[in-house]
């Protein structure tokens, strides 16, 4: 019998990687995306890296230039 992978549980994983990265970004403030994917690339690929970061970019909370990339968005946890 084959396991059906739970939909609701992919997207709740997705989720949770794109909050670690934005999460990652606010505390750093800012940081080179090659040294945050460095630091992920053992469990995210490249590809989803740079689509958590294009989502990430059009939601406005972070910016790029010269491939740093820089939190825009609003503090959380108070700071």
């Amino acid at each position: 019998m084959t396991a059906k992978k739970d939909p609701r549980a992919a997207i709740r994983a997705a989720l949770e990687v794109a909050m670690a990265i934005a999460d990652a970004i606010r505390e750093l403030g800012t940081v080179p995306s090659g040294v945050l994917y460095a630091q992920v690339a053992s469990v995210l690929t490249l590809e989803d890296f740079l689509c958590v970061v294009r989502n990430l970019k059009e939601a406005g909370v972070v910016a790029e230039a010269n491939h740093v990339l820089r939190w825009t968005g609003p503090a959380w946890g108070g700071k």
